[in-house]
């Protein structure tokens, strides 16, 4: 028996990653899998004035910082998924005249954290005999793919593409890459394409029956992959009553794949407000849903035996 925790969609959120890691101790988890989209949207530059105090905005609202008070404000914007950038008056003129020297910031800023949470695993998981798979997912740069097979160990392992076991007798293959959003993502795909990485991956798989799909979109018309309709200007469309108008947004080729092969279990995230579980066929599919930007983590702990899904359930914290 094996008890495996699932989580994904932390955008940047350094407290949900931790959490996350910390997690394989405090369910006695064997393997801890991570689904994909590690990386937050948004740099909070903190300017140092004249005065030798600092400012900053985040959320919408303006601080005026002390020296001493820069340590909790980068630990609360580091906590809700953004990248806080120490910086002087004339460095921020010359961003402000320099989107690629903004962009190159950004890559920086990302490699470093992820960086920094891969040596954090390392640290805690070391002589725990914990596994740790994390991918990348579509909201990932590709050079995030990058980082993670630079910094694969014995136990913190970057599964993206690819079949491995995560223990004697279960199989996992996972793919990050999602269909086309109406964000245009890093690594969003057409179906078609889509379909043939999921192909090549299967195509390792020697039992399916005990495959597990980490793939991080749902797949499409389940109840786990229902997201608000988005006008031309990507805002919610409302129904009459003020609820927003739900649709399908999951993928067509990741449900192709596991009405054809059938797995034991399909791990997914990428839409946040549909945390949930379905069954096509003989899989049972689930999605943890994701609260990042509150720092609150959504897991799935299972316990997953010879006989197929054992006990299951759905944790937040």
């Amino acid at each position: 028996m094996t008890r495996l925790f699932f989580s994904t969609d932390v955008h940047g959120s350094e407290r949900c990653f931790k959490k996350f890691i910390n997690a394989g101790k405090f369910y006695k988890a064997d393997v801890l899998i991570m689904g994909g989209d590690l990386t937050g949207k948004l740099i909070i530059p903190i300017v140092k004035q004249p005065n030798g105090k600092y400012t900053a905005q985040l959320l919408g609202e303006n601080h005026l910082l002390r020296e001493d008070e820069i340590d909790n404000f980068e630990r609360r914007v580091k906590s809700i998924g953004f990248y806080p950038f120490i910086t002087s008056q004339e460095k921020m003129k010359e961003l402000q005249n320099d989107p690629k020297k903004v962009d190159d910031l950004f890559k920086r800023l990302i490699c470093n954290s992820i960086e920094e949470w891969i040596n954090f695993a390392e640290e805690r998981l070391r002589n725990t005999g914990i596994k740790c798979f994390i991918s990348a997912g579509n909201d990932d740069a590709p050079y995030v793919e990058e980082i993670l097979k630079k910094l694969e160990s014995d136990y913190v392992i970057n599964p993206e593409g690819k079949v491995v076991y995560i223990d004697d007798n279960h199989e996992m293959v996972s793919v990050g890459y999602s269909n086309i959003t109406p964000w245009k993502c890093p690594r969003d795909i057409p179906e078609e394409s889509l379909y043939k990485k999921i192909e090549n991956a299967v195509s390792q798989v020697k039992n399916m029956s005990n495959c597990i799909f980490n793939f991080h979109c749902p797949p499409v018309n389940t109840s786990i992959d229902q997201a608000p309709k988005l006008d031309e200007e990507l805002k919610p469309v409302l129904q009459p009553g003020g609820k927003p108008e739900m649709i399908s947004a999951g993928c067509v080729s990741v449900r192709k794949a596991i009405e054809k092969y059938q797995p034991l279990l399909g791990l997914h995230g990428h839409i946040h407000e549909s945390k949930g579980f379905c069954k096509i066929g003989r899989t049972f599919c689930i999605n943890p849903g994701s609260e990042y930007s509150e720092g609150i983590l959504r897991g799935f702990l299972a316990k997953i035996t010879d006989k197929g899904l054992g006990d299951y359930m759905f944790t937040t914290g």
